[in-house]
């Protein structure tokens, strides 16, 4: 068998919640070009001119909010994570952030201190859906450090996940047991981006945002699409969970400026109530681990928006975490790498 490890891969945080700290991390998260998207300099201009001060107090009073004694939710839930899949994988598992610590090379030595003679790493992107802002930036992240440092390994790396039938049926069973309480609807909240990220990885060029109900039009665009990726992963598991069409529906959240996807989670939380809709289930599928987005921004802060509207119930489902099926869905994957039966994205 090849010498193999395994490097889970997640979003990052910063190191501590001081503005510092908070203020470092922001300014690689959104200096990447793959995450805004415009010249360098203007980018530079914005960034660290204008979101970055702004933001960054306000940001770290957010993460102060949802800080435990062990650290960052992302990264203590993905550090879980990585205990509960060793037992059932032979391979070294170690893992990365895109942003901040710890870094993929950090990752990859330590592998290479472990066992030498590694043949392989395959990396695994905590993320279910395509975006160039998520798991592109990822794994050329990756492929950058690995090639740079001229590592004696090959990279190889998992594919997006939004339509496996196991992955869904964990998250169809996550979700399971809120269905239990009176409610009136359940939203699908997913990470918002700008569209313009949709035709720009479009390898057709001429289907995203350009046909007609272009994600429910088959193409292969939809490889790379997270529009339609989102709104896959969200019928897959209404269908298994027999949730009625008018109980459910989508929005997107975290939006930075104008021409992103919409509706909007923030609009959408406000309007409801005036819908006649007051028991409120809430998720966000875009994220397998907490965080930020989902602790501060919807479960706290969607919260309040959504009671302050005049709704009456209001209740985050967790994210996978460390979710029993969830980490035998990564082992059985992982099982497949090395039978393999499980088709991957090479160097």
């Amino acid at each position: 068998m090849a010498k193999r490890g395994i490097v889970l891969m997640n979003l990052g945080s910063p190191d501590s919640t001081s503005v510092k700290d908070v203020r470092r991390y922001l300014n690689e998260f959104l200096m990447d070009g793959k995450v805004i998207d415009i010249p360098y300099i203007l980018r530079a201009l914005l960034v660290q001119g204008i979101i970055v001060p702004f933001r960054a107090p306000k940001s770290a009073h957010a993460y102060s909010t949802i800080w435990t004694k062990e650290g960052s939710p992302l990264i203590v839930l993905t550090k879980h994570l990585q205990a509960a899949l060793r037992p059932q994988v032979d391979e070294p598992i170690e893992i990365a952030m895109r942003y901040g610590n710890p870094t993929p090379a950090a990752a990859f030595d330590s592998l290479l201190q472990q066992h030498p003679d590694l043949e392989e790493v395959v990396a695994v992107p905590l993320y279910p859906h395509y975006a160039m802002a998520s798991y592109e930036t990822a794994i050329d992240f990756a492929r950058e450090i690995h090639t740079k440092n001229k590592y004696p390994f090959k990279l190889s790396f998992i594919k997006p996940f939004f339509d496996e039938p196991d992955y869904i049926n964990a998250m169809a069973e996550n979700i399971k047991p809120f269905l239990q309480q009176e409610y009136d609807h359940i939203l699908f909240s997913y990470h918002g981006i700008p569209a313009r990220h949709l035709t720009k990885v479009d390898p057709t060029g001429c289907h995203c945002m350009k046909v007609q109900d272009c994600c429910n039009v088959p193409s292969v665009a939809h490889k790379v699409c997270y529009r339609h990726q989102c709104f896959t992963t969200t019928r897959l598991i209404v269908e298994q969970l027999n949730i009625p069409k008018e109980k459910h529906s989508i929005s997107f959240q975290s939006r930075l400026g104008k021409g992103w996807l919409e509706p909007f989670t923030d609009i959408r939380l406000e309007q409801l109530p005036k819908e006649g809709i007051k028991k409120l289930l809430i998720l966000s599928p875009a994220f397998v681990s907490d965080c930020l987005e989902t602790l501060e921004e919807l479960e706290e802060r969607g919260k309040e928006t959504f009671i302050g509207a005049g709704g009456e119930t209001y209740k985050m489902i967790p994210c996978l975490n460390v979710h029993p099926l969830w980490v035998n869905v990564l082992g059985k994957w992982m099982k497949q790498v090395r039978e393999g039966n499980r088709e991957m994205i090479l160097e």
